[in-house]
C-alpha cells in the first residue's frame, strides 16, 4: 500500500475544495509488471496527480486521458507493454492485428464505441511484455474504498474486498434480475463483512439477484495464497465474473526503542515505505516531536513500563538501538520473554553486547530457557552488512533485513530470493542461554 497516504490525503482535500478525481487501480497483471494488483494512483481534474501505476511509463496517457475514460461511469482499461507495434512509412503506429487482439482486451459496455479507443496507444512498446488492467472510476464511487483503507489503517485489522473488473455474458442474461443489473464494473463487496454476517449487507445491491448472491457465496469462500490480491473467476452458470479480490492490509508497524541521532535516516526511510512510526525513550530529552517530525509518534516510555511497551511492539518490528545498556537490557527482557508479540526484533551493537545482555537478563530468570524463542528470534547484530558507512548505510541495512523478514524473503546464491514462511534470525543462536548461563 505505498503512496496511499498522499491518496488518502488528496482525495480528502480534492473532496473539501469540490474538485473531482479519478482513481486509477490496477486490478490485474499478466507477465512483467512494475506494480502489483493494488497500486493505485489519483489524478485529480486541477492537474494535481500522487501515486503511481507502474514505473512512469503509462501515467501520463493516464493523467491525459482518466476523465475521457470515466465519462460513463467506472471502466477497465488494458495496456499493453510488449514489442510487437508494427510502424507504417510515416512513422505512426499501426493497431493492425493488435487491435482486434486489444479490443477484445477492454472492458467496456456493450453499449460503447471501439471506434473511439486509440488503439495504437494501448500497447506501449516497451518491451517489458506485460499487461496492466486498470480500473478507472470518478473519486464519488471510489471514496467508499478509501475510507475502508482509512478504516484498515485506524484499527489495523485487514478487510478483504472483492471488486468486480469484468461481467462475461451478463448483458445477454434476459431475466427479472437484469432489470436491476448489480453487476457493474467497479462493484466492491466487504467479504469479510458478509462471511460474518451471511447476509449480503450492500446498500446498492438490496434486491439482489440469485446472479449476485451466489457469486457473493463463493467469493466469500476463497482462500488467498500468500498474495495479498489475486484475480478469480467465478462461472455459476448463469454469468461469468472477473474479480479482484484483496486483502487490504494495515500499515507495517516499527517500533524503534531509541532516540539517537542515528535513529532519524531510519524513520525517514520507513515513512518513504509508508510504514507506521513509533520512537520511544526513557529520556525526554531525547523523545521530541521536534527531533523526530515525521514518526507517527514520538513518546518518553519509562523503562517498568511493560505493558505500554507490549501493546506498541505488537505485530510490528521492533528495532532496539538506544547506545544504552541500562535501557536495552530492560526493554530486551521484556520483549525476549514474548517472542509471539512481534514479527522482528533487532539489537543494534556489536554481537558480545548483546550476548552480555542476555546473560545479564538470564541470571535474574528461575527458568532461562523461557528466553529461548526469543534469542533465535533475535537479529544481531541489527541490519544487513551492505557496506558504507554512517547512520544512513546502517539505516538502509535495517531496513532490509526487516523487509526480508516481514515479507518472508530470504536471500540466496546469485542475488535472488526464496520465499519462506520461517525466517531463522540471522545471527541469533538457540542455545545461547546454556552455553553462557
Amino acid at each position: 500500500m505505498n503512496q496511499v497516504a498522499d491518496i488518502l490525503e488528496l482525495a480528502s482535500t480534492a473532496k473539501q475544495q469540490g474538485i473531482d478525481a479519478v482513481l486509477a487501480t490496477v486490478v490485474r497483471t499478466e507477465g512483467s509488471a512494475y506494480r502489483r494488483a493494488g497500486a493505485m494512483m489519483l489524478i485529480c481534474e486541477d492537474g494535481r496527480s500522487v501515486g503511481m501505476i507502474s514505473g512512469g511509463c503509462l501515467e501520463p496517457h493516464i493523467i491525459k486521458r482518466a476523465f475521457w475514460l470515466t465519462r460513463d461511469g467506472a471502466t477497465v482499461q488494458v495496456y499493453q507493454t510488449g514489442d510487437d507495434i508494427e510502424y507504417a512509412d510515416n512513422g505512426q503506429a499501426k493497431a493492425g492485428a493488435n487491435k482486434n487482439e486489444t479490443k477484445h482486451d477492454i472492458y467496456n459496455e456493450p453499449d460503447s464505441d471501439l471506434d473511439d479507443v486509440d488503439f495504437d496507444e494501448l500497447n506501449f512498446g516497451l518491451g517489458c511484455n506485460g499487461r496492466v488492467h486498470v480500473l478507472f472510476e470518478r473519486l464519488t464511487t471510489a471514496m467508499p474504498l478509501l475510507a475502508t483503507i482509512r478504516q484498515v489503517r485506524r484499527n489495523q485489522q485487514p478487510i478483504t474486498m472483492a471488486t468486480l473488473i469484468r461481467a462475461n455474458d451478463w448483458q445477454h442474461q434476459d431475466s427479472v434480475s437484469q432489470k436491476n443489473d448489480n453487476l457493474k464494473i467497479g462493484l466492491r463487496i466487504n467479504l469479510d463483512e458478509y462471511h460474518n454476517s451471511k447476509v449480503f449487507l450492500e446498500q446498492e445491491t438490496t434486491d439482489a439477484s440469485s446472479v449476485l448472491t451466489d457469486t457473493v457465496k463463493e467469493l466469500a469462500e476463497y482462500k488467498l495464497s500468500n498474495k495479498n490480491a489475486e484475480h478469480v473467476t467465478v462461472e455459476n452458470g448463469k454469468a461469468t465474473t472477473e474479480w479482484l479480490v484483496q486483502s487490504l492490509q494495515p500499515q507495517l508497524r516499527l517500533l524503534i526503542c531509541g532516540a539517537g541521532n542515528d535513529v532519524m535516516p531510519l524513520v525517514t526511510m520507513a515513512k518513504l515505505q509508508d510504514w507506521h512510526v513509533t520512537v520511544i525513550d526513557s529520556r525526554a530529552q531525547y523523545a521530541t516531536r521536534m527531533r523526530f517530525p515525521q514518526a507517527d509518534t514520538v513518546m518518553s516510555l519509562s523503562l517498568d513500563d511493560s505493558e505500554t511497551l507490549l501493546q506498541l511492539s505488537h505485530n510490528a518490528a521492533v528495532a532496539l538501538m538506544s547506545h544504552s545498556l541500562t535501557q536495552d537490557r530492560a526493554r530486551l527482557a521484556i520483549l525476549l520473554e514474548h517472542a509471539n508479540n512481534y514479527k522482528y526484533l533487532g539489537q543494534l551493537g556489536p554481537r558480545y553486547r548483546t550476548e552480555r545482555l542476555i546473560k545479564e537478563i538470564s541470571i535474574n530468570l528461575s527458568n532461562p530457557t523461557m528466553l529461548e524463542a526469543g534469542i533465535h528470534k533475535l537479529h544481531y547484530p541489527i541490519g544487513y552488512k551492505l557496506g558504507g558507512d554512517g547512520p544512513e548505510a546502517l539505516a538502509l541495512g535495517i531496513m532490509a533485513e526487516i523487509n526480508a523478514v516481514m515479507h518472508n524473503q530470504i536471500p540466496i546464491e546469485g542475488g535472488s530470493y526464496n520465499n519462506s514462511s520461517n525466517i531463522p534470525a540471522m545471527s541469533s543462536d538457540t542455545d545461547i542461554v546454556s552455553s553462557i548461563v
